[in-house]
């Protein structure tokens, strides 16, 4: 019988009718986990994405397993919050980092007054109390993240983040951009990771969004926020009105290229996003499946194709108006605002560019 070869190792060279297997340690960034007679070892998994880290880091004999933060689950591909049961009901599931909240209404005799994804239905002491407080169970929201029902990067500040670009792009700018920024550097190991898993025109995009993240509380971050806001809120006019039904956000998603977002996916878009948020969402999803993909390229695209399905003519005009004001002067003038003031005696390398 031919040897195996033992976890963290894989055959250099098969056996033979007169030699046995000859086993070699698994190269860095990849692994085997078991007794094997494999030509290669696995490879490990991509780095951990926004809103995950490493419960386990790889090795030559085990493989990397990214979890989400505490407060989130992973949902749809992405970490999502766990639901805050709304006052009149009460926690009866805590969410792990793989479920969410079960929320549940409280029984006679006990109460919940608060928005909370930890507490339970507490029991009424007393006289006088009441617990049906279940008038707030309208999808109240609480904070930003949760009204954008979980998308990472909202198309204004991916329009910026991809306006920032330049036309040319030059051995170093990667460097020098980072250099430039204000607030928390990246490191290196950051953008080896950027500059290994995502194409040139993707990565400035990419280490823009790692930046804001990573520096949430900086002035400049908050300030740009404050003004993404602004626009935000402008493109949520235009797409609040349409009210899609489920088959027109699947239509949506087969006229996009690449990678299809399932219908399971789009028909939990409906049930759990606001009607501002479906289709932001979907686009979301969609850039996720698509690495290297422009959210708002996408769009266009899917949008020269609608016609042909007789798509209603006011939500197609309300599309073209969203990528219109994400193409228009305003993003010119956000960019100019931070990032040429940003980036000082590097602009010249920047020219905006048309999205």
């Amino acid at each position: 019988m031919c040897d195996q070869c033992p976890a963290g190792t894989y055959v250099k060279k098969p056996c033979t009718e007169t030699s046995q297997t000859v086993c070699a340690p698994c190269p860095e960034g990849h692994y085997e986990d078991d007794w094997n007679f494999d030509d290669e070892c696995l490879y490990c998994s991509a780095v951990c994405q926004e809103l995950q880290f490493a419960r386990q880091e790889c090795t030559s004999t085990q493989k990397r397993i990214c979890e989400c933060i505490e407060g989130r689950y992973f949902e749809l591909e992405y970490c999502a919050k766990h639901t805050k049961c709304p006052a009149g009901f009460g926690v009866v599931e805590k969410g792990t980092p793989w479920t969410d909240t079960v929320c549940e209404r409280c029984p006679e005799g006990y109460f919940s007054s608060e928005l909370s994804s930890t507490a339970p239905c507490q029991k009424i002491e007393g006289q006088g109390g009441d617990a049906k407080q279940d008038n707030v169970w309208h999808g109240e929201k609480n904070d930003k993240s949760d009204q954008q029902c979980g998308i990472d990067v909202t198309l204004c500040e991916e329009a910026l983040f991809r306006f920032a670009v330049p036309t040319k792009l030059t051995p170093n700018w990667l460097n020098s951009l980072t250099d430039s920024l204000p607030g928390k550097n990246l490191t290196a190991e950051d953008l080896q990771k950027i500059k290994q898993r995502h194409s040139p025109q993707e990565q400035t995009f990419q280490l823009l969004k790692l930046w804001k993240q990573q520096n949430k509380n900086h002035s400049v971050v908050m300030k740009i926020i404050q003004d993404i806001d602004l626009c935000e809120n402008s493109v949520l006019k235009q797409i609040g009105h349409l009210n899609v039904t489920p088959e027109q956000l699947n239509m949506l998603m087969e006229n996009l290229p690449g990678e299809k977002v399932g219908k399971e996916e789009t028909d939990r878009i409906m049930k759990v996003c606001q009607s501002t948020e479906q289709i932001p969402k979907l686009l979301n999803l969609w850039r996720v499946k698509n690495r290297d993909q422009d959210s708002i390229k996408g769009l266009m695209y899917g949008l020269k194709h609608l016609k042909a399905y007789h798509f209603p003519k006011m939500t197609l005009q309300g599309l073209r108006k969203v990528v219109k004001s994400l193409r228009s002067a305003t993003m010119q003038k956000l960019y100019k605002k931070f990032f040429l003031e940003m980036l000082g005696n590097q602009a010249h390398l920047v020219k905006g560019k048309s999205m």
